[in-house]
């Protein structure tokens, strides 16, 4: 859902990573089962899979946001930015779940390629780990790994982001 900028401050800031690996297979986490006891993502299993994503800090800007958050989340800090979406796709929470005076969340995402080595993946790279399990997937398939309150953003993300993998992957090496 793409917000007016008076709906805008009852949705939490937040950046999500899509990256990409050569295949043009982007990078799933599994949430740790717990990881949030309000959080409903954590009771349900078969939607447990989703990119890396979180708030953006006071002061920071969406690149930075967009490093950090996949640094601290997956360990990850070789790759390079692509592009950031235009505009805020915005969720709201389901009723159960509270998340301070937040309605749901805005997002922006940076989508990125990954230029480094899978060894470098390692998801306790911070102090507060929130993936048990990680792999590449078909960006066509992410929407049916999603929590149901965030299908719409990721079917979004599929329709816009799509042409742009098709066309990386068309492109001859350099």
């Amino acid at each position: 859902m793409l917000l007016s900028k008076k709906l805008t401050k009852h949705y939490r800031p937040n950046m999500g990573i899509m990256l990409f690996n050569k295949e043009g297979k982007v990078w799933l986490g599994r949430r740790l089962a717990g990881f949030d006891a309000l959080d409903p993502e954590s009771f349900t299993d078969g939607f447990r899979w989703q990119m890396p994503q979180g708030g953006i800090d006071k002061g920071e800007n969406y690149k930075e946001a967009a490093y950090r958050e996949l640094k601290e989340e997956t360990g990850v800090y070789n790759a390079s930015l692509i592009m950031v979406t235009p505009g805020w796709l915005a969720y709201d929470f389901p009723p159960e779940y509270k998340k301070r005076k937040w309605r749901g969340q805005r997002q922006k995402w940076a989508v990125m390629a990954f230029t480094g080595d899978e060894s470098e993946i390692d998801l306790t790279a911070d102090d507060h780990q929130e993936f048990d399990a990680w792999r590449w997937e078909e960006l066509e398939n992410l929407p049916d790994l999603i929590v149901p309150f965030k299908k719409e953003i990721y079917q979004e993300l599929v329709d816009t982001i799509l042409p742009i993998r098709d066309y990386i992957l068309a492109r001859p090496p350099a």
